[in-house]
C-alpha cells in the first residue's frame, strides 16, 4: 500500500480548536531552582512556551503527512507543580482538517525545551536521568464548527 496524504480538498473551512497537555517529571531539587529564578540557561517555564509555539508551525515538516495548515492562534500554558511542569497547548485554526497533530506536537517540543533547560540539574552521579519523565501526553479536547 502507497503512503499518502488524505484529499481534504472537497472538505469546507470550518473553525477547528484541540487541546493537548504532557508532563515533565523533575526532581524537588529542580524545581526549587525553577520557583527561585535560578537556572542557569533561562527561565525554563518561557523557553517552553516559545518552542511550542514554533513547533505548531513545524509539524508538517516533522509529521510528513499533515496538511500545512494556516494557525490562527497557538497557546501554550506551563504549570510548575511540586513534581514538575504540566504543559497544555490550545491550537485554533479555520481550516479543512484538525489541529490536534499541532497540540499534540506543541506540547512535546514544549516538554523536550524544559528537560533541555533543565537537564543538568536531573543527572545522577553516572549522568543518567533517573527521575526525569515526560509522561501523559494527549489530546482533551477536539472542537469542530461548522
Amino acid at each position: 500500500m502507497a503512503i499518502k496524504q488524505v484529499d481534504v480538498s472537497d472538505k469546507p473551512m470550518v473553525r477547528r480548536e484541540a487541546v493537548a497537555r504532557g508532563f515533565i517529571k523533575l526532581r524537588p531539587e529542580t524545581v526549587k531552582r525553577i520557583r527561585e529564578n535560578k537556572v542557569e540557561k533561562g527561565d525554563p517555564l518561557q523557553v517552553a512556551r516559545l518552542g511550542g509555539i514554533n513547533a505548531v508551525k513545524f509539524t508538517p515538516m516533522l509529521l510528513p503527512l499533515c496538511h500545512q495548515l494556516k494557525i490562527d492562534n497557538v497557546l501554550i500554558e506551563t504549570r510548575l507543580m511540586d513534581d514538575g511542569v504540566e504543559v497544555v497547548a490550545r491550537v485554533k485554526a479555520c481550516e479543512r482538517t484538525g489541529v490536534e497533530m499541532e497540540a499534540l506536537t506543541a506540547v512535546s517540543i514544549a516538554l523536550l525545551n524544559i528537560w533541555d533547560i533543565v537537564k543538568a540539574y536531573e543527572k545522577d552521579e553516572r549522568g543518567q536521568y533517573p527521575e526525569t519523565e515526560i509522561t501523559g501526553i494527549k489530546v482533551l479536547e477536539k472542537l469542530k464548527e461548522a
